[in-house]
């Protein structure tokens, strides 16, 4: 009886720290830089992290999808190139387009190429992992060929406003990444598509033979996260004045960071956009505090790889 208690009492401490892990390392980390750093906790700072979070939080966002499904995409910073380069081209200012050019050329050739990587993995048969690394590296050689290996000037000022702008006071990022947070919590956890998602990731044999087309869940979650990372390049491109052909360099990896820090197993089946966002938030609060404590970005870097690998440690001692 004491060892069956014993053992019920160990699993039930491992289910609480998997289920609330995540929010009690965001609060310590939250509290320790309150207290070791005057500039943080201002409004300021706060909007800032925000700001600096929202791009990187929408390609993460797409990501989990694919993710969950038991996928991975090394693709999306290549992309979010690619979409940059292409948007920027329709949006200089002698180009004499309206704003909603440029917006649907990014979102187009990040849906095209998110929608490639689907086929190549799901009717082709392609591992995912050598699809999107063959993604990554052509999608990166078109925007080098686009644009010559130049960077695309001289933007409007209505475009420039998409990464600058602010409404009712909110940085227009800010607003994107949340509205593009709703829209993935309420597609993951209250649509029929969304189960499927899980239901593949989960066992993709068993959700076949339930009937769920897992060809389609498939390339429609590679859809999903080409076409966020195409909307992350455009706001990053808008940002910075300018398309870059080597824009979105390490995205791919800190949006990977970001959904396994926050819980998504890469077994799959598992994981929440919630969590994902939470793992954002982390990895934006740790180099904002890191940054105003003057710590060197060499060892920022060290230590975002060790969070990483106690990550998929804890995941793959969860699914063991």
């Amino acid at each position: 009886m004491v060892n069956a208690r014993s053992v019920m009492k160990t699993v039930s401490k491992g289910n609480f720290i998997a289920k609330y892990g995540i929010y009690m390392a965001f609060a310590i980390l939250f509290i320790v830089l309150s207290i070791t750093s005057d500039s943080f906790l201002t409004s300021t700072n706060m909007i800032n992290i925000l700001r600096q979070v929202s791009i990187i939080g929408i390609v993460s966002i797409g990501m989990s999808f694919v993710i969950i499904t038991g996928g991975i995409d090394l693709s999306v910073g290549s992309i979010m190139a690619l979409s940059a380069v292409v948007a920027a081209s329709f949006a200089q200012a002698d180009s004499g387009y309206s704003i909603i050019i440029p917006i649907l050329a990014g979102i187009t050739v990040g849906l095209a190429c998110g929608i490639v990587n689907g086929v190549l993995v799901a009717k082709w048969k392609v591992a995912p992992f050598i699809a999107t690394l063959g993604m990554m590296t052509a999608a990166r050689g078109l925007a080098m060929v686009y644009t010559d290996g130049r960077p695309v000037i001289g933007l409007s000022n209505s475009f420039n406003n998409i990464g600058s702008g602010h409404i009712i006071g909110l940085p227009i990022p800010i607003i994107v990444f949340n509205f593009i947070a709703i829209v993935g919590i309420f597609l993951l956890r209250f649509t029929v598509f969304g189960r499927h998602v899980f239901a593949t990731g989960g066992n993709e044999q068993s959700a076949r033979l339930s009937g769920i087309n897992v060809t389609s869940v498939k390339i429609g979650v590679y859809a999903i996260a080409g076409l966020l990372a195409g909307i992350g390049g455009m706001i990053l491109s808008s940002r910075i004045m300018s398309g870059s052909p080597v824009l979105g360099q390490g995205y791919e990896l800190d949006a990977i960071a970001a959904v396994v820090i926050g819980g998504t197993s890469l077994f799959g089946g598992v994981g929440s956009i919630v969590g994902t966002l939470m793992g954002v938030l982390i990895i934006g609060v740790m180099n904002n505090g890191l940054d105003l404590l003057n710590v060197s970005s060499y060892y920022q870097q060290i230590l975002k790889g060790a969070i990483i690998v106690i990550a998929v440690l804890l995941d793959r001692k969860n699914n063991h």
